[in-house]
């Protein structure tokens, strides 16, 4: 009896369709989809263009944006950007902040410096592009600032030049984002396509990324991530290839990732986590193969500590830049336990959002507060499953590990960062967030048993989520338009943040000139006060509120309450800038209402501190004239 050989089993015994969640991922995710993901949507171009589509649609509205926040200390006022090409080795060799506080005669008062100089490279190489600012320049914004109207030349000039700043870091976060479907797609869910498309695109939509975008200063953020996600792809190539110039490529992005900012330093977790949990090396391989990349660390902590200057010791009494200095060492540690929560609510709820979370809008938490053990039980939770995932090696491992890691960087416990929370802060971290959800949303839809209800239940969920993303993404960035339309919008959700309070009172003491109408404007100047009031009340040697103080009090003719905050800021910090100048106008009122004692008195001091001046001389001259005067 003859029989024909049996031919070997090529297909699946099991369609792809009835394939359970019980199973063991034996078989690539990517067969899985191919019986219910329709063709056009498996296709990467359309994925890729999706990405590119959100990333730059919903960030369009910011193009007509000026400047807001930060932007302030490191391109407004930083000489070295508006020199362009010629600013960029002092950029390169000096603090971030080193312009801005040289500027108000003082040193850097951050806890460790800022050394994160490549951001602000391409600030410069921009300015170069739309034409360089030569020291001492009349229209250099750094010696004379910016006007509320913003009217002459060179104001209207540096508007238009930030829009186009604008407009480059959308283009950079649309890079970003197609970096980052690259680094999901052919590291983290190498087999599983469309977990990695949606991690992607929950990480490009989420509201929580406004900051990032909206705020031009924040560039830094994104270059930060875009050389994290290309020193992960050389990494594995070289791991793959083995050729040196691959490794060679991988540690240069590694190094230009520190330039970026200092969050590069997680890599050397990350990294080893990725190659066990990913690449299945064993433990001690893994730490071999980060060996290189641990030099490169060493060289940058070396530029660093040479780089960035001393601290200014003021600042540990300034709540501004230490929001925890009026707390207890125990209510310190609490407080920064129960913050770290937020940044978990913020990433599945976020709303709404502010520009500042700084004292004391997060009021100071003691051991006895149930939300600090709410995060605590939180985050062990999170720190369990993720030693679990790893040992496991599962890619939640390494998600929840790039979470973590990330969020170590910035949550105050192991380092210091000058501020209570910000939502740029958590940027890097919201990576293993998005890989997480997207990993449950794919594992979810394997559960449903039809096909046609898997694509409708995928499609219906994305669309609820880009359009719930996606209109808060595009009514935040409005508020980010300027200082004035971020801080009058942010008082509203933080009213008690001494920050945002500072800003407000400020905008309406700049504003105050161009009302026309006289009661709308000293409602305005006496709102000032009594906010600068509030914020010297939050800390009495608040030096800068004084001064804003007694420039509201000089435009409302309130000369006595003006001389006491100068008087206060000359104890303070007698060498403020600005001091002769508001002693002089001082001295001019009081002539001008003739109490000519106490012109003479101010204009004395405006002399003593600032000789020479002709007009200061002349005004001391009158009074005294008026003084001999016969009553």
């Amino acid at each position: 009896m003859s029989t024909k050989p049996i031919k070997p089993i090529i297909k699946a015994a099991i369609p792809p369709d009835q394939i359970t969640i019980g199973q063991k991922d034996t078989q690539p995710d990517a067969a899985n989809y191919s019986g219910w993901i329709p063709g056009w949507m498996q296709d990467i171009r359309f994925q890729l263009a999706v990405i590119v589509l959100l990333a730059t649609g919903l960030y369009c509205n910011t193009f007509k944006h000026t400047y807001a926040l930060d932007d302030t200390a490191v391109i407004v006022r930083n000489e070295f950007v508006h020199q362009g090409l010629a600013g960029i080795p002092d950029i390169l060799t000096k603090d971030v902040y080193f312009s801005y506080y040289n500027q108000l005669r003082s040193s850097d008062q951050l806890s460790g410096g800022r050394y994160r100089p490549l951001s602000v490279v391409t600030f410069a190489i921009e300015q170069q592009l739309f034409g360089p600012v030569p020291p001492g320049s009349t229209d250099s914004i750094v010696q004379y600032g910016l006007g509320y109207d913003m009217q002459a030349g060179y104001e209207k000039k540096f508007i238009s030049e930030m829009q186009v700043r604008h407009i480059v870091n959308v283009l950079l976060y649309a890079l970003l984002a197609m970096l980052c479907f690259y680094f999901m797609r052919s590291i983290v869910f190498k087999n599983q396509p469309l977990m990695a498309w949606l991690a992607t695109i929950i990480f490009t939509i989420h509201p929580l990324h406004t900051e990032v975008v909206a705020n031009v200063k924040s560039r830094d953020e994104i270059m930060s991530l875009l050389f994290i996600f290309l020193t992960f792809l050389f990494s594995f190539r070289y791991l793959e290839s083995k050729k040196v110039w691959v490794l060679l490529m991988a540690l240069i992005s590694y190094f230009l990732a520190f330039l970026s900012k200092e969050y590069a330093i997680t890599l050397l977790v990350l990294l080893p986590v990725s190659y066990y949990v990913i690449n299945k090396e064993t433990f001690l391989k893994s730490l071999i193969n980060v060996l290189p990349y641990l030099g490169v660390a060493l060289i940058y902590i070396m530029i660093r500590w040479h780089i960035t200057g001393p601290r200014n010791e003021l600042s540990d009494n300034d709540i501004q830049i230490n929001p925890y200095a009026f707390a207890t060492a125990g209510e310190k540690l609490a407080s920064e336990i129960s913050t770290s929560f937020n940044y978990i609510k913020l990433l599945f709820f976020p709303h709404p959002l502010s520009s500042d979370y700084s004292y004391n809008q997060i009021p100071y938490k003691s051991f006895g507060d149930l939300s600090v053990w709410i995060s605590i039980l939180a985050h062990i939770s999170l720190a369990g499953g993720c030693i679990y995932f790893i040992i496991k090696r599962n890619i939640l491992g390494f998600a929840l590990a790039f979470y973590l890691v990330n969020l170590l960087m910035i949550c105050n416990i192991i380092f210091d960062i000058g501020a209570t929370m910000g939502e740029r802060l958590i940027f890097h971290s919201s990576v293993g967030f998005a890989i997480v959800i997207a990993y449950l949303i794919v594992k979810g839809l394997e559960r449903i048993p039809a096909a046609s209800a898997r694509v409708g239940a995928l499609s219906g969920l994305m669309a609820v989520l880009i359009m719930l993303c996606g209109f808060k993404t595009i009514s935040r960035n409005a508020d980010w338009k300027n200082d004035e339309t971020l801080f009058f919008q942010d008082i509203n959700v933080s009213p008690n943040s001494f920050l945002v309070n500072v800003n407000v009172a400020a905008m309406l003491v700049n504003k105050s000139d161009f009302e026309q109408d006289k009661k709308v404007q000293a409602a305005e100047l006496h709102r000032a006060v009594n906010i600068f009031t509030k914020v010297i009340g939050m800390q009495n040697n608040y030096v800068l509120g004084y001064m804003n103080r007694c420039v509201a009090n000089y435009k409302l003719g309130n000369t006595d309450s003006m001389v006491a905050d100068l008087n206060t800021v000359m104890k303070l910090y007698p060498i403020h800038p600005q001091l002769p100048e508001m002693y002089y106008r001082a001295g001019i009122l009081y002539k001008d209402n003739k109490q000519y004692q106490q012109a003479l008195t101010a204009l004395n001091q405006s002399l003593k501190l600032n000789p020479g001046v002709a007009d200061v001389k002349k005004a001391i001259d009158e009074v005294t004239k008026a003084l001999e005067q016969p009553k």
